[in-house]
């Protein structure tokens, strides 16, 4: 097809959308170089995050653009090679196994404290917020920690595992207010030191390890935004894992981002050049792999206030650029707008959404009572 053609099939597609070529609207697309449609009709997301990073296209509102977008389900007619390939890599291999479970701490989290201290906040959280009653991103993340150690019945004395600890947030704060110690494990060369750093003086031990060769008892387990890293093929060892570290009374919170459908493809964009060897899992395969190991006490589900969160770390973002244009590109400005703004349009979508699962190995006693 010839230039013409493949606009006159973007403009239609687009058109589905409510979404215009070059047109008034803050959602509509502005076409800086008309090569744009045969790179995505070629690519599909890849071409036209890379287009973006490269400058061949604008939208003022860009996570509305998106949300445009997935509403009306255009990403389904835009499958391509290169997502088959990244789907095929993700049933037949497993990448988030031995050494390819540091990769994505060498890719993403080792990236520079920098950046995500002047993205994140107050406390160097990097998941959603809990904005029940919040108004701001700072209050957000101290009400989504908080929210997590009710829900782990947390008291002093009691001993906790953090899977995928980050920056070590969620264990100082728990620590500081409910009295624990702790051990919190990561893949990140970078989020360790910061965490050893950030929690010296308190009961915590950060360690550089592989969740899979965690082998201690514990009152209690939870991992926050770490599920996302673990893969398909690992779910039933992840939990398998987190059962053999949990006390039999004890209790375990996972907080991860999930899909309501069939399992998901990774995204080409994202798996490039964001998060390598990364999958959403679906409700179905994270049931699937519970089977017979815990009791699901409660499913909470606040997706939406991922886009809430997202806004916020890209207003923080924008803020922050030109202290970052220091150390960083204008591409990589380009890609970092694209990722958080794709990402919060499919939250605001609600095509992916925000989960935590409290789980017990044997049932709560009388039932669980759900804080929220």
């Amino acid at each position: 097809m010839n230039e013409d053609s493949l606009k006159a099939r973007a403009i239609e597609l687009l058109a589905r959308a409510g979404i215009e070529v070059d047109g008034p609207a803050t959602t509509d697309i502005r076409v800086h170089d008309p090569r744009l449609y045969a790179r995505v009709f070629a690519h599909g997301s890849l071409g036209l995050g890379e287009a973006y990073m490269e400058g061949w296209w604008d939208a003022v509102d860009l996570p509305g653009f998106f949300t445009r977008v997935l509403r009306a389900q255009l990403d389904r007619d835009l499958k391509t090679l290169d997502t088959l390939i990244a789907h095929l890599k993700a049933r037949f291999i497993n990448l988030q196994r031995g050494e390819h479970a540091f990769e994505i701490g060498k890719a993403h989290y080792d990236r520079g404290n920098d950046l995500f201290n002047a993205m994140l906040g107050k406390r160097l959280v990097y998941s959603c917020g809990y904005w029940a009653q919040a108004d701001n991103l700072d209050d957000a993340q101290e009400a989504k920690l908080d929210l997590v150690c009710r829900k782990l019945r947390l008291e002093p004395g009691m001993r906790v595992l953090d899977i995928g600890c980050g920056w070590g947030e969620a264990l100082k704060y728990a620590a500081e207010r409910y009295g624990v110690s702790g051990v919190g494990i990561t893949v990140s060369q970078e989020q360790a030191e910061y965490a050893r750093r950030l929690c010296e003086g308190l009961p915590i031990e950060i360690r550089l390890q592989d969740y899979h060769d965690v082998d201690e008892v514990f009152d209690a387990v939870y991992s926050i935004g770490m599920f996302e890293h673990v893969g398909g093929k690992n779910y039933r060892a992840y939990f398998e894992t987190v059962r053999r570290c949990l006390k039999p009374d004890g209790l375990s919170v996972l907080h991860c981002i999930g899909s309501n459908g069939a399992p998901a493809q990774p995204d080409p964009w994202i798996e490039k050049y964001i998060f390598p060897n990364s999958m959403i899992p679906a409700a179905s395969q994270v049931t699937a792999a519970l089977e017979d190991l815990f009791v699901v006490e409660d499913w909470h589900n606040f997706g939406a206030d991922y886009d809430r969160t997202l806004m916020a770390w890209m207003a923080n973002f924008e803020a922050a650029w030109p202290e970052l244009s220091r150390q960083y590109d204008e591409t990589f400005h380009r890609m970092w707008i694209f990722y958080l703004a794709t990402s919060a349009a499919v939250f605001r979508s609600r095509r992916d959404q925000l989960w935590q699962l409290t789980l017990s190995p044997e049932g709560v006693p009388g039932g669980y009572r759900v804080p929220r």
